[in-house]
C-alpha cells in the first residue's frame, strides 16, 4: 500500500496498541502454565507469530515441531530455548530479514552443551536435550536471548544461573520479563544483571493477564507532540515495567537547548521517534549513541532513519553505531520514500510529514501491521491526511 501525506496539524487523543512486548511473554507464559487468558491482544503479524507458535507447540505429534515465527525476533529468540524444553527442538522458519538475524550466543551455547543445530535455506533447525546448569552469553547483543533462557530454564529438573559476560543493555525488557515470570509464579533472582540465579522443576500457575498500552508506539506520538501537533496520549500505566518508558525523561531533555547526548542501548526502538524529535530542534545537535544493534532490525534502521529523514530535508548524519542530527526548523518533503519493510520507518515518516511544506509519498505503508494494525486509522482519526495510491 502506497500512500501520499499531505502535510497538516494532528490533533485530538490516541490510545496507544497494546504492549506488543509484554504480550509476547504473557502468551508464552500462558503457554507453559498451560491455562489462563491473555486479552486486550493487538492483532499484529509478530503477536499473531507468537501465538501460531505456541499453538504448534501444543498441537503438533511427535517429531519436531515447525515454527512459522514471520519476521518476529523475539518470537524466535524466545521460542528456541522453550522448544528445546518442551519438545527436544524444532524447525524454525521466518520472513523477511529475520532468519539472518544473529543467534551466535545460542549456538555457542549448543556448542558447549552438545545440541545440534543447522540454518540452511532461511531453516534453523534445533535438536538436544536442555539441561541444568551454567548458561554463558553476551549481554550486548540482544536481551531476547536472556529472556528466552528466563522461560525456559525453570522447567529443568535442576538449578540453573545465566551468567553475562558482557554489561546487558535493554534492561528494561528483562525486568518486563521477570515481571511477567514472577506473575506466573516463577522465582528468578537477579544479581545486578550479571547473573540471574533460576532454580528447576517449577510450575508455571495460569493467570488472567490484560495486556497495557504499548510505550514503544506511544513514543511516535510523543514524536508529533514534540513536532508542535496537539495529541494527548491516554491508557498508559505510568508504573509500567515496560523500559520504553524512557521516552518521557528523553522528550524532556530534547525540550532543552544547547546539545543534546542520549544513550540509546537500553532503548534502541525509540531511536526513529527520537530522530524525527531531534530533527526538528532547530538550530541545536544532537546525538544518539550505541546504537549499533540498529542494523539488525527489520531494516539496518541506522541507514533507514538517514536516508528517509534526509530526503524529507533533515540534516541526519550516520556513524558506525551513532546518529548525529543538526535540527533545522521545518522539512520540505515533496519526496517518495520506501518504508523499506519497516514499521518504524513507516510511522517515523508520518510523524515527520506534519512538518513538511509539501506532500510525502511512502511506500510499503502497510508495513505498520507487524506492530501497530490501527495506526492509519489513528493518524487519520487525528485528522491525518492522506490518499491511498
Amino acid at each position: 500500500m502506497n500512500l501520499r501525506i499531505t502535510p497538516g496539524p494532528l490533533e485530538g487523543t490516541v490510545t496507544p496498541p497494546p504492549s506488543k512486548s509484554q504480550a509476547h511473554r504473557a502468551i508464552l507464559a500462558q503457554l507453559l502454565a498451560g491455562g489462563g487468558t491473555v486479552s486486550n491482544l493487538a492483532v499484529s503479524q509478530d503477536i499473531e507469530a507468537t501465538r501460531r507458535c505456541a499453538a504448534a507447540l501444543k498441537t503438533e505429534g511427535d517429531g519436531l515441531p515447525l515454527l512459522d515465527c514471520g519476521e518476529s525476533g523475539s518470537t524466535l529468540r524466545f521460542l528456541i530455548p522453550i522448544a528445546l524444553a518442551l519438545r527436544s527442538g524444532g524447525i524454525f522458519t521466518g520472513r523477511g530479514r529475520l532468519m539472518e538475524r544473529p543467534q551466535k550466543p545460542y549456538f555457542d551455547i549448543f556448542d558447549e552443551k552438545g545440541i545440534s543445530y543447522e540454518q540452511k535455506d532461511g531453516v534453523l533447525t534445533v535438536r538436544g536435550e536442555l539441561k541444568p546448569g551454567e548458561y554463558r552469553l553476551p549481554g550486548n547483543v540482544s536481551s531476547q536471548f536472556v529472556t528466552g533462557l528466563l522461560y525456559a530454564l525453570p522447567l529443568l529438573d535442576g538449578d540453573s544461573e545465566i551468567v553475562l559476560t558482557s554489561p546487558l543493555e535493554s534492561r528494561g525488557y528483562v525486568d518486563m520479563t521477570l515481571d511477567v515470570l514472577k506473575n506466573f509464579g516463577i522465582t528468578a533472582e537477579n544479581q545486578n544483571y550479571k547473573r540471574f540465579v533460576v532454580p528447576g522443576d517449577q510450575e508455571y500457575i495460569p493467570q488472567n493477564v490484560t495486556i497495557e498500552a504499548d510505550w514503544s508506539q506511544a513514543a511516535f506520538w510523543y514524536g508529533a507532540v514534540a513536532l508542535g501537533n496537539q495529541v494527548e496520549l491516554e491508557g498508559l500505566n505510568a508504573f509500567s515495567a515496560q523500559g520504553d518508558m524512557c521516552i518521557v525523561p528523553c522528550c524532556l531533555k530534547l525540550q532543552g537547548a544547547g546539545e543534546v547526548e542520549l544513550d540509546v542501548s537500553g532503548c534502541p526502538d525509540l531511536v526513529p521517534p527520537l530522530t524525527v524529535m531531534s530533527a526538528l530542534r532547530a538550530g541545536e545537535t544532537t546525538c544518539l549513541t550505541n546504537a549499533a544493534r540498529l542494523r539488525i532490525k527489520e531494516s539496518d534502521r541506522l541507514a533507514t532513519v538517514t536516508q528517509t529523514l534526509n530526503a524529507l530535508g533533515a540534516q541526519v548524519e550516520e556513524g558506525p553505531d551513532f546518529l548525529k542530527i543538526t535540527g533545522r526548523d521545518g522539512l520540505e518533503g515533496g519526496v517518495t520514500v520506501d518504508c523499506c519493510n519497516d514499521h518504524r520507518i513507516a510511522m517515523m515518516a508520518a510523524v515527520a510529514a506534519t512538518r513538511c511544506r509539501e506532500s510525502v509519498t511512502l511506500l510499503g505503508a502497510e508495513c505498520v501491521s507487524k506492530s501497530y494494525p490501527n495506526f492509519w486509522d489513528d493518524y487519520r482519526m487525528l485528522g491525518g491526511k492522506f490518499d491511498v495510491l
